[in-house]
């Protein structure tokens, strides 16, 4: 008996293989596969001493470089000796977890069909027989391992995975497109087009339970609807676009909360709302000029203004990383050098300058591009992991920066910076969340009540701005670096739900927006088991946590500090940053040039300041310090700001 290597590969070689029937593995595995190569595959020689050169590449195409670098190593880590895995491209260079069954590890066959196809003065690859042989393997194991349905795994063989299949799904179609254009592998360029044709029947499905509302992951669903529109721009299928249609329209009305987010899964992410979804929805509007997505896009940047904060020195933007539901992504460099994986959004700027202030700008686009180039020595590779072929598979796009006038048009025009004083809601109540915006003369707070959508998301107060010292309190995703009241055991109530009422000025307030003038907003919340009661109030100058307790407590506050921040206790203790200080104390102040704010709990007690690993921005030195006052269970705690 001669066993299959799809047999050998999921270990499900039996009566049907041996027979050769149409067997059906468990979770709708095919048996049936493609063939592969057949050898020999030679290995692809190194590049030339001095490569990649740097003065070589055009500005838009500099990031093409750090993937040269490493090509020749993933090209020869790809099996070719083992006919169970033959194709499979190890190594650990892209995702995990890096085995034969993971069709994510595969994505890379683009990069390899890219390089294969296009000349350029710094590739020595295009047109190279033996890329095209080792990717030819490559491509046929990605195929074999799709599911009968025309899904893709990821975890585990018989998964049915959303973001296989929807990433997969476009960079297979784009590396069919290098292949047409190269006149390369005409067999395995059919093979694509059916293999494209079953995994939308699949995705595009709405009865596929990837579709359920509120849409879960929504950067998910939207990856497929992107790699879907390429797809049926190079094999046309009128049923299918009808279907494509149908799904863009259902994702902006289900996988966008009222509130202006996508769901990540049902909350917030700064990451992936940001990074991959908005990329992802730009991928459709340059192909097609879709309208429904250009809105989506205008919905998410009238929601993003509030929850990124500029600092006033211009080094960049802190993030309300507290409430993201997913990653820990805690600011924004003013100036982010290629690789950038957001560049394809910028093709919403135009229609949307909303959006321009989280974009690096053409001038220093242009700028950190020149430095790069005239860097010495050769571009260097990227680190195993670090090597997403989505930067690559959107670079052909382009970009669309904002200038840099535009930029600070826009950024002017953030709610925080257009407006001293409002305050504001955003609700879904689907999920029960509430995100406060308050904006005063001297401050802005952010803070989210309600359900939390994941285990991630800390509640309650979580970012505190100052319009000329910048952010002072930036809550984490972490137990000891939040904003909150720890209970004994050390459990933040900011880890539970806390459901919330709110008032302006004594009166009930709906979450609209107001002008509270010298009104207070008052945000009263406590623990469903009311062990732990806070009244928060916002005044044009203060901010004040009133907490009551059933138990002794601790005062949490993870502060922002600067090197050149000077900061003490009240009794003159001075607290040094990125060293942990402790004193018996009414309070502390923060020195931040002319700037002086004041914490201060109105009683002596012991504090300590405790430096974290927390690093924010690549200049500027910010790094979060976590204040703790333990109290007896009674304490008022006022930030007052100049």
């Amino acid at each position: 008996m001669v066993l299959s290597r799809r047999g050998m590969l999921f270990g499900t070689v039996g009566l049907g293989a041996t027979l050769g029937l149409g067997l059906t593995l468990p979770g709708g595995v095919a048996a049936a596969s493609v063939a592969p190569p057949a050898g020999p595959f030679p290995a692809l020689p190194p590049l030339p001493a001095g490569a990649p050169v740097r003065k070589l590449f055009s500005p838009l195409e500099q990031r093409f470089g750090p993937y040269l670098a490493i090509l020749p190593g993933m090209v020869n880590d790809i099996e070719v000796t083992d006919p169970a895995t033959l194709g499979y491209m190890g190594g650990g260079w892209w995702r995990t977890p890096s085995v034969p069954t993971n069709a994510r590890v595969q994505e890379h066959v683009f990069t390899l069909s890219w390089f294969h196809a296009n000349a350029r003065s710094w590739n020595p690859y295009s047109g190279n027989a033996a890329l095209l042989k080792r990717l030819d393997a490559a491509i046929a194991h990605y195929l074999n391992l799709q599911h009968a349905d025309g899904s893709w795994p990821e975890y585990s063989v018989t998964e049915q995975s959303k973001a296989a299949t929807g990433f997969g799904l476009g960079y297979l179609a784009k590396t069919l497109a290098n292949l047409r254009q190269a006149n390369a592998l005409p067999t395995r360029r059919g093979q694509i087009g059916t293999a494209l044709h079953q995994g939308m029947t699949w995705f595009l499905d709405p009865a596929n339970p990837i579709w359920e509302s509120p849409i879960h992951y929504a950067n998910q669903n939207t990856s497929g609807l992107a790699s879907s529109t390429r797809a049926l721009q190079l094999n046309p299928d009128a049923a299918m676009q009808a279907k494509l249609a149908g799904r863009i329209a259902y994702l902006a009305a289900h996988g966008q909360s009222p509130a202006g987010f996508f769901y990540e899964p049902t909350g917030m992410d700064i990451n992936y709302n940001f990074e991959v979804m908005i990329p992802e929805l730009a991928e459709i509007y340059v192909l097609t000029g879709d309208k429904t997505v250009l809105s989506m896009a205008s919905k998410f940047a009238s929601w993003f203004g509030y929850n990124v904060v500029r600092e006033p020195d211009g080094t960049g933007s802190l993030t309300y990383v507290g409430m993201s539901a997913r990653t820990t992504v805690t600011g924004y460099d003013n100036v982010i050098p290629d690789p950038d994986r957001t560049n394809l959004g910028s093709f919403f700027v135009p229609e949307v300058p909303a959006l321009a202030p989280f974009f690096t700008s053409a001038e220093d686009r242009a700028a950190t591009r020149a430095e790069w180039a005239a860097a010495s020595g050769p571009a260097p590779g990227l680190a195993k992991q670090d090597t997403s072929p989505r930067i690559l598979a959107h670079a052909p796009y382009g970009e669309s920066l904002p200038s840099k006038a535009a930029k600070q048009a826009a950024i002017a025009q953030l709610p925080y910076l257009a407006s001293t004083d409002f305050a504001v809601q955003r609700r879904d109540d689907l999920t029960n969340q509430a995100y406060t915006f308050i904006r005063r003369p001297a401050l802005y707070l952010a803070a989210f009540l309600g359900t939390r959508p994941s285990s991630e998301v800390r509640g309650s107060a979580g970012l505190l701005w100052h319009p000329a010292a910048g952010t002072l309190v930036q809550s984490q995703q972490d137990d000891t670096q939040c904003w909150a009241s720890l209970l004994p055991n050390g459990n933040p109530d900011a880890r539970s739900n806390l459901d919330a009422t709110y008032q302006v000025g004594g009166r009930a307030w709906d979450g609209q927006r107001i002008v509270p003038g010298s009104a207070p907003v008052v945000v009263d919340y406590a623990l469903p088991d009311g062990r732990i009661h806070t009244t928060l109030t916002v005044t044009p100058n203060t901010v004040t946590r009133a907490v009551q307790g059933t138990s002794a407590l601790t005062e949490q506050v993870p502060l922002v500090l600067k090197p050149a921040d000077t900061v003490s206790f009240s009794d003159g203790t001075p607290i040094g940053y990125g060293r942990n200080s402790a004193a018996t104390a009414t309070g502390l102040t923060i020195h931040r040039g002319s700037q002086a704010i004041t914490i201060s709990w109105g009683t002596a007690l012991a504090a300590s300041v405790t430096a974290t690993a927390v690093n924010i921005l690549s200049t500027g030195g910010r790094r979060i310090h976590v204040l703790r006052v333990p109290h007896g269970g009674t304490l008022s705690t006022v930030i007052t700001l100049p």
